[in-house]
């Protein structure tokens, strides 16, 4: 059965699903902010343990590959909009809750060749857009009921080779869009644990190969409706009965029945001949059935249109074939694993036959004989006059003869590959003017004809013969061809003399020059092989010029040692050459005017070229490169690419060099580059290196593949050592680091001292004492402590005379509060904003004598300012202003807090009552002797 395979799908790439759920509008803003997210999180360039897969032409698409890294659990640093992941061949036990969370973009995870056990319930919930997913070769033996939740538009699942013996009944019930699934290689026993399966609604394809199951009957089956199923593959060594008796498959078109390892006849049962009425490829292998068994089978089958039988004696084939060829619908045959000497004559007899396939595999078309033990061209392939393909590739045919094809007019391919054959004169392929592909690949040819016609010839492979010499206009009988593969000894291209003959020349060419042109050609590989070194053999500068004007893409490899004039010129009248490749074909790096006539190359390869001394010359005629490679070219410096103008390079490969140091400032002339690979480079693990790995760590464009496994060739510890592991924090701290912080701080302390000395200070030293006096209050207030005094008396020297004179007798004297006045109360040789601090808290009241000269003493002010703090603090009627003078309230104005205290609180005025002082006093008197709540009064 042709299953698809997670190889097929990742050459194939994601077809993503696509749903409209939201108006165009809605729509619209949605794709933008997807596109503004994207931009942000698909750009994980330094990935641990895996790499993101280059494409020469870049899509939104992101597919990353971890496979064969040894990976233990599923790496964290995933980007969440990867499309495929491939973690193929690692060391996973268990896939945990959250493994992929976020991941709602995955249309192909690839998990194969693992050692996982169990699957955490939920694990692939993120998954609703998962379309395939491979997890055969680990250790599931039980699919739990939860296992695949959130996986609705699954249609490919591949769980063979796990040993699973149960499946719960509830396993696939969010399958619903399941149209593939293999479970080959298993150790299921009964044919009811499929049933599940069966009742799928998008279930076309159904593999159970090589399990345990002992029978296969329909009547087992208790299915409320038929099965969508189409394929089916049950083979297997306990299988003894295959029976549909019950009409639940009608659509089922492809059966695959066969032993596993064993040899053991097989029960077919089909009572009704329309329970198999759509069967149209039939798979019949290891002699599961008898002679007479496998004829009533087919004798059984209308629709039969492609026959598989496999592993069959010879004879067995030749006694089925009278019944095979009485098959009208039939017109496929494939008689596999025989080892066959010569066909069956009686194959004539099948007339109805188109195609023919004997060997081991099945991709080919037409007659296919790969693979046998041919010593010829088989007599009986002279008379198929139809056939258009023919495969003889591995076999042991010596050679070829003028009536091997003598009759295959019509035949379009033939593939020769892997044989002995050492001459091929130009008779044998006279009568072939219909063939496109010609491969010669891989035998002993000595020499190639020249006089060869092959007028539609499109394909040619010679490499790998013992051919000698070529030159090129060997080829030019075939006018038709777009694809030259070849190798030989010698190869005599296009010389210089001759290409700048027809570059720069053309109107001096003389009448003795031929041009010739291979108008289609546009792929042209040549492989040079030399066995010796033909020092006497010179270039032929013959008056023949051959051009390439369709070539798209050149590759020439040199095994051993080459002459360097060989396949120095013949690139240059490529004008469209698009792809260049050269392995081991110059000993340097080649001139600076090499590509001048390839303006269009976009992708170019020099691998065992020494460019230890290269400029950038070079590259300065190709400014659309968008790939290079320069591996094992003695590269010890980045240098010569700065200038080379590679603005739209993206992918940048110089593994197997000598880059020890590197500069990031490089990768600046590169504003294109998405991929870069610098593996096994005997990079050196210090200082030297810091910028380029933070470069490598900290950059969000370029990804950097494999780079947390380049090793160090030399590192400060003289072990081994990973090149992104080295710290480079140590290369910061060398002293002028910290030399530049420590200077910095002390700049910054000395103007942040002098600014606060000068302006702050006061208000710093302050605060601290207000909060000593706070803390004090506090203390004292819990310990209720009375108070020392019935008030504090602020007050200006200058005002002192009145504050003796007329206050302190009225106050003391004749009304007998106890009043501190800093004169006479505040002790010696403590700090006066201590004092001051101790007078207002330890005294009920704080009495402000304000005159102009108050206002501007700077102590006063200090004074005011903490018994308003106070009164703030406590709420309560602290603080009693007297006015010894008239001052009006915009004077008070650059007196902020004294303007604030006059709007808000009643004070005296002396000279308002200065005919009747008892008045002002008695007031002063209910002043001090009120304790209630603040009020707040402005009545100036």
């Amino acid at each position: 059965m042709a299953y698809i395979t997670c190889a097929k799908l990742k050459a194939r790439g994601p077809n993503p699903v696509r749903h409209s759920f939201l108006p165009p509008s809605s729509c619209f803003v949605l794709q933008i902010l997807l596109l503004v997210v994207n931009f942000n999180l698909s750009l994980p360039y330094v990935l641990k343990k895996c790499s993101v897969r280059y494409e020469e032409n870049p899509s939104a698409d992101m597919a990353l590959d971890c496979a064969n890294r040894k990976i233990e659990n599923v790496p964290k640093d995933i980007p969440k909009d990867a499309v495929s992941l491939n973690l193929n061949n690692n060391w996973m036990q268990k896939i945990n809750g959250g493994d992929f969370s976020g991941m709602s973009k995955l249309r192909i995870l690839d998990l194969t060749s693992n050692q996982i056990a169990q699957v955490d319930e939920g694990s692939f919930i993120d998954l609703m857009f998962l379309q395939t997913l491979c997890m055969g070769n680990n250790k599931l033996n039980v699919l739990m009921s939860n296992m695949f939740q959130g996986l609705s538009n699954l249609t490919v699942l591949f769980l063979n080779n796990n040993g699973i013996q149960v499946i719960h009944a509830t396993a696939f019930q969010f399958l619903t869009s399941l149209q593939t699934l293999d479970l080959g290689n298993n150790r299921l026993r009964q044919i009811t644990d499929i049933q599940p399966i069966l009742q799928l609604p998008q279930i076309t394809m159904l593999g159970l190969k090589c399990n345990s199951f002992t029978s296969f009957e329909t009547k087992d089956l208790l299915l409320n409706q038929s099965s969508n199923l189409q394929e089916l593959d049950i083979s297997g060594d306990s299988l003894t009965i295959f029976s549909i008796s019950t009409p639940v498959f009608p659509y089922l078109q492809k059966i695959e029945i066969s032993m596993c390892f064993c040899y053991k006849d097989l029960q077919w049962e089909i009572p009704d001949k329309q329970f198999l009425r759509n069967i149209s490829y039939l798979y019949l292998g290891r002699s599961i059935l008898s002679f007479e068994g496998i004829t009533k089978v087919l004798e059984s089958l209308d629709s039969l249109h492609h026959l598989r039988l496999e592993a069959l004696k010879m004879h067995v084939y030749e006694g089925l074939l009278f019944t095979i060829c009485k098959i009208p619908t039939l017109r496929k045959l494939d008689l596999f694993n025989s080892h066959i000497k010569n066909l069956p004559v009686k194959l004539a007899l099948c007339s109805q036959l188109t195609a023919l396939d004997v060997r081991k595999s099945d991709h080919l078309r037409s007659l296919n004989v790969c693979d046998n033990q041919l010593k010829q061209v088989p007599h009986d392939a002279r008379s198929l006059c139809s056939l258009e393909i023919l495969n003889l590739n591995y076999n042991y045919i010596l050679e070829l003869t003028c009536e091997d094809f003598e009759n295959t007019t019509q035949l379009r391919e033939l593939y020769l590959k892997r044989n002995r054959i050492s001459q091929v004169d130009y008779c044998v392929f006279l009568n072939l003017e219909s063939l496109k592909l010609l491969d010669l690949s891989f035998n002993q040819l000595i020499t190639f004809e020249n006089n060869i016609f092959l007028p539609q010839l499109e394909i040619l492979n010679i490499n790998h013969n013992e051919i000698a010499f070529l030159e090129i206009l060997d080829f030019l009988g075939f006018q038709s061809l777009k694809q030259l593969d070849l190798g030989t000894t010698f190869f005599d291209g296009m010389t210089q003399r001759s290409f700048h003959k027809v570059n720069k020349q053309e109107n001096n060419i003389s009448s003795r020059d031929r041009i010739w042109e291979l108008k289609l050609l546009e792929n042209l590989t040549i492989e040079l092989n030399p066995r010796n070194l033909f020092s006497s053999l010179q270039t032929n500068y013959s008056r023949d010029i051959v051009v390439f004007k369709s070539m798209k893409r050149y590759t020439a490899i040199c095994n051993f040692f080459c002459f360097p004039h060989q396949l120095a010129d013949i690139h240059r009248s490529m004008t469209y050459l698009e792809n260049f490749t050269v392995v081991n074909v110059f000993t340097e790096a080649p001139s600076i005017d090499m590509f001048w006539f390839n303006p269009d190359l976009k992708s170019v390869t020099f691998i065992e070229t020494d460019f230890s001394e290269a400029g950038p010359e070079l590259f300065l005629p190709i400014p659309n490169l968008h790939s290079l490679e320069l591996s094992k070219c003695n590269i010890s410096s980045l240098d010569f690419l700065v200038k080379a103008n590679l603005t739209a390079l993206r992918f940048l490969k110089l593994t197997d060099n000598e880059l020890s140091v590197i500069n990031d400032t490089v990768f600046k002339s590169f504003p294109s580059l998405t991929y870069l690979d610098l593996d096994n480079n005997p990079f050196t693990c210090n200082c030297s290196n810091a910028r380029f790995i933070q470069w490598v760590k900290n950059n969000k464009q370029t990804q950097v593949v494999n780079a947390h496994q380049y090793k160090c060739s030399s590192s400060v510890d003289k072990g081994e050592s990973l090149l992104l592991e080295y710290d480079v924090h140590l290369c910061w701290d060398d002293g002028r680091f910290f030399y530049f912080i420590s200077s910095t701080c002390l700049v910054v302390l000395t103007l942040l001292t002098s600014f606060i000395y000068n302006f702050l200070w006061w208000h710093l030293t302050y605060t601290f004492h207000l909060f000593l006096a706070y803390f004090y209050d506090s203390q004292r207030r819990k310990k209720e402590v009375l108070h020392r005094f019935d008030a504090f008396v602020s007050y200006n020297v200058h005002d002192e005379g009145w504050v003796y004179r007329e206050m302190l007798p009225v106050l003391e004297g004749q009304q007998g509060w106890r009043l501190c006045l800093h004169h006479r109360d505040f002790q010696p040789g403590k700090p006066i904003i201590e004092n001051i601090t101790d007078a207002i808290y330890g005294s009920r009241k704080t009495i402000c004598v304000i005159s102009r000269s108050y206002l501007q003493s700077e102590w006063c002010s200090r004074e005011i300012q903490m018994a308003s703090f106070r009164l703030f603090d406590e709420k309560k009627d602290v603080l009693v202003l007297l006015f010894l003078e008239n001052i009006p309230a915009r004077h008070l104005s650059p007196y902020y807090r004294m303007r604030k205290l006059v709007k808000k609180r009643t004070y005296l005025s002396w000279p308002q009552v200065a005919q009747h002082p008892e008045v002002f006093w008695q007031n002063v008197q209910r002043a001090l002797q009120t304790g209630g709540a603040l009020t707040e009064n402005t009545d100036l």
